[in-house]
């Protein structure tokens, strides 16, 4: 069975975002905890990222949103062949684009790596992210190697968007694994 990893962004997702209720309704998924939301270090949310899928017992799926998309590029880039060997898919909702958003603290994760992932993976975008221009998502999701699924109008997909469990994300989850 494949473990699932959530993987939130900055400040955490609160009790009302989809990964929060994915977890209360999935009780093997596991999330990996940060030592600080407010102010993300890259190299903290990697290794965090690297023990969560050493400590699993086999093959990891990765369900990511915002700055949680960007850490999973930066550690498979840094460490592709556990990236190839342990992670069997990775969902990445809402990639938050670090290189252009100056008045957040998340300089460290920058750049952005472009190089393609190692394990299947679908990127969710919105043609209304405040937090990535949706030709960015376009742009990031072909140099991962990743299928795109365009949500329309959806914001950050996050708890304000108003998708509740989001069954939809869920379907796309199970399609990844299938």
């Amino acid at each position: 069975m494949t473990q699932v990893l959530v993987l939130p962004g900055y400040e955490n997702s609160g009790p009302g975002h989809w990964q929060t209720l994915w977890e209360r309704e999935n009780p093997g998924y596991r999330r990996v905890e940060q030592r600080d939301w407010s102010f993300p270090q890259a190299g903290e949310w990697t290794a965090a990222l690297h023990e969560a899928v050493a400590a699993a017992s086999g093959q990891v799926a990765l369900v990511a949103h915002s700055l949680g998309c960007i850490a999973v590029a930066r550690w498979a880039a840094e460490h592709p062949g556990t990236a190839r060997d342990l992670v069997r898919a990775a969902l990445l909702v809402a990639p938050a684009d670090v290189e252009r958003l100056p008045d957040l603290p998340l300089g460290s994760f920058a750049p952005i790596p472009r190089r393609a992932l190692p394990f299947r993976t679908t990127v969710v975008g919105s043609r209304n992210d405040p937090y990535m221009a949706f030709e960015r998502t376009v742009e990031f999701s072909g140099a991962w190697g990743a299928d795109l699924v365009d949500l329309g109008d959806a914001g950050h997909i996050n708890a304000d968007s108003g998708l509740g469990s989001w069954p939809e994300g869920r379907r796309l989850l199970d399609d990844l694994l299938a």
